[in-house]
This record gives structure tokens, sequence and C-alpha cells, in this order.
């Protein structure tokens, strides 16, 4: 079974959890069916760790770690694969591996078009 963990940033600003808690609400309720979890590379207890153990105690082998972040700053490229290498140890059987960030989607681009007009 494959799965989803949706990895942010962090921030100290506890704001920056409720945004991404309903971003996820939103997401979950788009795919009812999907195997999604999300997590802070920092600054909260919402950690990629318990978001794969949350996965695999769901019956997932398969886990897509999707950055949602714009770009993979140096946090992203070092530390999350750092993770991500730390977690499939503790999990043998489970594959783990990261995706792209959002990047460039003209989608974004429209929305920012948008914002400024």
């Amino acid at each position: 079974m494959k799965g989803f963990l949706v990895v942010a940033h962090g921030s100290r600003a506890k704001e920056s959890e409720a945004a991404l808690e309903s971003v996820m609400a939103v997401v979950k309720q788009r795919l009812p069916d999907a195997a999604v979890e999300w997590a802070f590379m920092g600054f909260s207890e919402r950690t990629v760790e318990k978001g794969v153990c949350s996965l695999v105690a769901r019956g997932v082998t398969e886990i897509k770690i999707v950055p949602y972040v714009l770009f993979m700053g140096i946090h992203m490229k070092e530390s999350l694969p750092q993770l991500a290498a730390e977690c499939a140890a503790g999990f043998p059987g489970v594959k783990i591996e990261i995706g792209e960030p959002l990047g460039l989607d003209m989608r974004l681009a429209d929305i920012l078009a948008d914002r400024i007009k």
C-alpha cells in the first residue's frame, strides 16, 4: 500500500501549523481513500518520524514524502533525506522516497498574479 507524507519546514509561529492543518483537511477531503499524513522539519511535535510511524501503522509499505515548500533549500536537501534514511532503517520493509517541491507550477504563478492584481 502506498502512502504520502507531506512535509513542511515548520515555524515557531504556531499559526503555521494551523494553516497546514487546514490545507491537509482539504487534501484529505479531495483524496478520501489516500493514506496521507503531514509533518514538519522542526518546531513541532508532528515530526517526520511520527508521520512515517503513523503511515506504517496503517499498513503502508511505500511512502512518498511530498515537500510542502516552493524550492528545495539546504534544510530540505540535506536534513530531509537524512531523516528519511533514518526512518527507512527503522522499517526495513518500507520504501521511502522524496518527491519534488511545489516549485514551478503554473497554478502557483496564477495565484501570485492574482494576488498582485
